[in-house]
């Protein structure tokens, strides 16, 4: 509409010019570029001199041009003025209600770059109706963008007021995929310090770039000709059934068969469910000594099956055995309880987190896990009282850590006393207490 209207106030304005460059040709007799010349003088009113006197009916052709050029031209200025402001209005309008739908977003996923591998995982996320930002700085790119309805935002992806538009505070995870490595480690670098428990897969072209980029606060860096390479190398090993295992420790090529041992929680449990619970692709199952590929979700495992799971990397044997294991984590700062929620997940387990005594006490009342971690100084209940009334309920050997900052001896002995099957003191290497509590849940012998 603005666009038509535009056209015909240019389309009016060429009209008067053309009326009044063929009006003096005609009754004056004058030259085209004489004939121009007294066009415009007349339609502006600038009053500069004649070309030469004019005669009566040229005089009075004058008149006329100079209210038809006034009227023109106050036409065409307002249509160029409205068009204008439409345009600036309506894009003012549009990023308004592209933020709302963006501020009503919880829990899901920023696309940083909408290149070939962001569209092929915006197009994997819309299949499987998973709420998505994307952050692209083209405008050519955005305007695609737009077509498809898809949720964006134009701008830089490292600058942090628009990794804050995206929602990186409530967002789930981040996916780096700009078209140089620079850009994608300075992107996981700003995403690391607006949201340290994010969790970032970053793109990477150049192999000597992943380091840089784990440093940076990348969880994993993905080589998109790499891992196509492998997959395809791995897709035929696994149609011939030739994927290589290696006892007593995990394999460190991926994909990778995991046994499902007598007495494992990962027995008795749906192919879908337990892909959901690991975060790990199942793509084989082989039971009796034949294989499947790609397995109906909702096969029942048991015990002594095997399943292909994919991307798994490589993990201690122990933590294999923690894969689907529940443990619930309580402690009253929730930047705690969410980093140490983000490890244990990625090392296998279901974690689930409570910064109130009183709830995180009924939640393992009510989901009844392997095991607990209980801070010691909670409000309300102390940790050691949680520790207690655990201990009165459950009957089954939950194993309970209580987590200190104090490191005397009294603390702990208070902390046995209760029930606690270790106290563990709060330290820079977060990552001890996973191994711990793995070898604590792990099957004797």
């Amino acid at each position: 509409m603005k666009s038509k209207r535009l056209a015909i106030a240019l389309l009016f304005c060429l009209a008067v010019f053309t009326f009044g460059i063929s009006g003096y040709m005609l009754l004056e007799q004058y030259s085209v570029l004489d004939a121009l010349y007294m066009t415009v003088i007349t339609i502006t009113t600038v009053g500069f001199a004649e070309v030469k006197p004019l005669s009566g009916p040229g005089r009075l052709f004058t008149v006329f041009l100079i209210f038809f050029g006034l009227a023109g031209l106050a036409y065409a200025s307002r249509g160029i003025a409205e068009s204008l402001l439409e345009q600036i209005w309506s894009k003012k309008t549009e990023r308004k209600k592209m933020q709302a739908r963006i501020n009503k977003l919880h829990n899901h996923y920023i696309i940083c770059g909408y290149g070939r591998v962001g569209q092929a995982a915006g197009q994997y996320f819309s299949e499987h109706h998973i709420p998505f930002v994307i952050i692209e700085s083209s405008a050519a790119t955005c305007e695609k963008i737009k077509e498809e309805g898809l949720t964006y935002i134009e701008g830089d992806a490292s600058a942090d007021e628009n990794l804050l538009q995206a929602g990186i505070k409530r967002a789930n995870g981040l996916l780096a995929l700009l078209h140089s490595d620079p850009l994608n480690l300075f992107t996981t670098l700003t995403a690391r310090e607006l949201n340290p428990i994010l969790r970032i897969i970053t793109r990477s072209a150049e192999s000597s770039a992943e380091q840089k980029i784990i440093k940076a606060g990348a969880d994993s860096v993905v080589s998109p000709h790499a891992t196509a390479g492998k997959h395809i190398a791995e897709s035929i090993l696994c149609a011939t059934g030739h994927l290589p295992e290696v006892i007593g420790q995990l394999i460190t090529i991926k994909p990778q068969w995991v046994e499902i041992k007598e007495g494992s929680s990962m027995a008795e449990q749906t192919i879908a469910d337990l892909a959901a619970k690991m975060d790990r692709q199942i793509i084989g199952l082989r039971r009796q000594g034949a294989d499947f590929i790609h397995p109906n979700p909702a096969t029942i495992l048991a015990a002594g099956d095997k399943i292909l799971i994919l991307e798994v990397g490589e993990q201690k044997e122990e933590a294999v055995e923690a894969i689907a294991k529940k443990i619930v984590i309580i402690d009253d700062n929730p930047v705690i309880a969410n980093l140490y929620a983000r490890l244990f997940q990625k090392a296998g387990f279901v974690p689930l987190t409570a910064t109130d005594s009183r709830k995180g006490l009924e939640l393992i009342l009510e989901e009844k896990p392997d095991a607990a971690i209980i801070d010691f100084m909670l409000p309300e209940l102390s940790g050691l009282e949680v520790v207690k009334k655990v201990r009165k309920i459950l009957t089954y050997p939950i194993k309970l850590i209580v987590f200190t900052s104090d490191h005397l001896a009294q603390a702990k002995k208070e902390a046995l006393a209760a029930g606690a099957d270790e106290v563990i003191v709060k330290g820079p290497e977060a990552a001890e207490l996973v191994d711990i509590v793995i070898h604590l849940i792990r099957p004797k012998g």
